[in-house]
């Protein structure tokens, strides 16, 4: 089932550091343009990540956040995007938590 979506950041300071991927290096320039390429496949379907089972959902995200759900977007290189979907009246928005490498996301989630 595909279902489009609106995509927001969490806040500004994640949203910043989007930005300033574009100004960055080289590797960082490529992350960038990764992110946007995982920002346009959640637009036209939200449900195109791996959703993460509830009991694995890190309490950081669900103190900070209060999301209900987390679902996780493979990058490449092993970098992992998280997100949450959420229903606004009758407006589906996917909401951008971070993104990061692999090994961040293993101490993350506890493996």
């Amino acid at each position: 089932m595909k279902l489009p979506t609106n995509l927001r950041f969490s806040d500004q300071k994640v949203r910043k550091a989007f930005e300033e991927l574009q100004a960055g290096n080289n590797k960082q320039q490529q992350l960038y343009h990764r992110l946007q390429q995982a920002f346009k496949d959640i637009k036209e379907n939200a449900f195109c990540g791996i959703q993460v089972p509830t009991r694995l959902i890190p309490k950081i995200y669900l103190k900070k956040y209060s999301i209900k759900n987390l679902w996780k977007y493979n990058l490449p290189d092993a970098w992992r995007l998280l997100y949450s979907i959420e229903n606004h009246e009758i407006q589906v928005v996917s909401i951008v938590l971070e993104w990061m490498d692999h090994k961040t996301y293993e101490r993350r989630f506890g493996y």
